[in-house]
């Protein structure tokens, strides 16, 4: 093989992309013709050979762009693409027994409303308490789920003070079908976010690519010349005006770390009290001290960002049809914004 590029869609932490690997290879001229499975297994580190057929099984095996199964015989010029599951990782996970908001469930998949205040997964600091945690206690019967993956069945994630719908695969083949969706961004997310600020449009797009912050490496910012980061672009439209803050619904057409509360910062609306973006300061309003104090006792009641993963579409990884999820507001949210209402109507600040 004289040309082997290699794509490795992991430089960011939290990034969708990361919880998955997109390979890229083109044949060399003098290969033999071989089984494509057994081609990928001597190219790819650490995939084994049920994994590589499982993506073949899930489509996510391209040659010239069109799926092929795992008997295929690669020949000179091929160019071959792949998206699977990232291999375990050594660390001792620990199932723990922790209440979760299960939504739907079948043989194939688990939808779970996440509490804000839950890590999605295990990381330096979090290796207890996390979602993947309460899934291997769920779901111990199954092989996935004691495979020793830091992420077994996740193909996407929300931060941990964010809540809202999540899609967890039970199987391998369930995983690589739902992780190809996400990958090609066919699948469907909507979010509701509360942010300082009024809009002259009602519905916009926020285009600008994503990336570590320059002096932060724990918050991401905007690259608006495309010099660094990736291509994010967040859809959004004005759901309901209250005054010094706005209730947006925001459409994800590419799925970055923060890219939500990162792109709203840029364009001047930070999410309401969202510490690591400007959100948790007193943005807009007036200087009454009255006035202070509701927005502190806003932030009481809602001590995180004011973000919500609300719906939640794909298409089911065993019939192929298009199913969709939505999800009520957390109570933190629905109450702040039954006092910025009662604010805006003229009716006592409600301190």
């Amino acid at each position: 093989m004289t040309e082997n590029e290699i794509i490795d869609n992991g430089e960011l932490e939290n990034d969708d992309q990361e919880l998955f690997e997109h390979f890229r290879f083109v044949v060399d001229p003098g290969q033999s013709l071989l089984r494509i499975d057994k081609f990928l297994v001597n190219r790819i580190e650490n995939a084994s050979r049920n994994k590589i057929q499982s993506a073949a099984d899930a489509d996510c095996i391209l040659v010239n762009e069109k799926p092929v199964k795992s008997n295929y015989k690669v020949k000179p010029g091929d160019v071959i693409s792949i998206v699977m599951a990232y291999p375990p990782r050594e660390i001792e996970l620990i199932p723990e027994n922790i209440p979760l908001n299960i939504v739907y469930e079948d043989d194939h998949l688990i939808i779970v409303n996440k509490t804000p205040e839950m890590v999605v997964h295990p990381s330096y600091g979090h290796y207890t308490g996390t979602l993947v945690n309460a899934l291997m206690y769920h779901l111990k019967d199954l092989p996935l789920f004691n495979s020793g993956d830091m992420r077994p069945g996740l193909v996407h994630r929300i931060d941990k003070n964010t809540s809202g719908l999540l899609v967890i695969a039970k199987n391998e083949i369930a995983m690589t079908k739902l992780a190809s969706q996400f990958f090609h961004k066919t699948s469907e997310r909507k979010y509701h976010a509360l942010v300082w600020g009024s809009f002259t449009e009602k519905e916009g797009t926020i285009t600008g690519n994503i990336g570590r912050n320059i002096r932060n490496r724990k918050i991401m910012q905007v690259f608006p010349d495309g010099s660094q980061g990736k291509h994010a672009v967040t859809h959004y439209k004005v759901l309901e005006e209250l005054g010094y803050v706005t209730l947006v619904e925001c459409k994800l057409e590419t799925g970055r770390t923060h890219q939500i509360r990162a792109h709203f910062q840029y364009i001047g609306h930070p999410l309401f009290n969202d510490s690591e973006y400007g959100g948790d300061q007193i943005l807009k309003g007036t200087t009454f001290t009255k006035y202070k104090q509701f927005v502190q006792n806003c932030f009481s009641i809602l001590p995180r960002q004011a973000l919500h993963a609300k719906t939640l579409g794909f298409k089911h990884p065993a019939t192929g049809r298009f199913i969709q999820f939505d999800s009520e507001l957390p109570d933190d949210m629905q109450q702040v914004l039954g006092k910025w209402r009662r604010y805006i109507s003229g009716r006592d600040i409600d301190i």
